[in-house]
């Protein structure tokens, strides 16, 4: 089975505002940028999102280590919440609605598909392929027009 390390980011100007996501996949030497965004949505929204087209992206069942800065993202595969959340109706156990649910639907589909290891880095840390992912969502953001009320960027 092939490893490929997944970097991925989610930016939003406002939250909700215009969102974005950056992915990079990497397997051996070759590199593969992603990236997308919707123009009202919220960060964990885009968290998810890159995620999820970055394993989307993949040809075949593989062995992939996901880094990401979003604790939201990272801590609910880790600690199976989002499986729980399911298991409730999308409910978390206080039974306030889980959020995202669509988006947490399609990532545990795609968990079924791959070997994931879910690893968790500190934003704005320096973190070359972090702060690439970065570079990617915020341009993505950046690239609808400011809503109503915002200072352009």
């Amino acid at each position: 089975m092939k490893h490929v390390d997944i970097y991925t980011d989610g930016a939003c100007r406002g939250n909700p505002g215009r969102g974005g996501w950056g992915a990079i996949l990497v397997y051996g030497a070759h590199e593969k940028e992603l990236s997308g965004g919707e123009a009202h949505t919220t960060n964990n929204r885009m968290e998810l999102s890159g995620v999820i087209a970055a394993l989307s992206a993949l040809r075949e069942p593989c062995e992939v280590t996901v880094t990401s800065d979003s604790r939201y993202v990272v801590e609910a595969i880790n600690n199976g919440w989002a499986e729980s959340w399911r298991a409730r109706g999308w409910r978390k156990p206080d039974r306030s609605p889980a959020q995202n649910p669509d988006l947490w639907e399609q990532l545990l589909g795609l968990l079924k598909k791959h070997e994931v290891t879910f690893c968790w880095v500190r934003g704005h840390a320096g973190h070359p392929y972090n702060e690439r992912c970065d570079r990617l969502a915020t341009a993505f953001a950046d690239s609808f027009p400011p809503q109503e009320g915002e200072e352009s960027k």
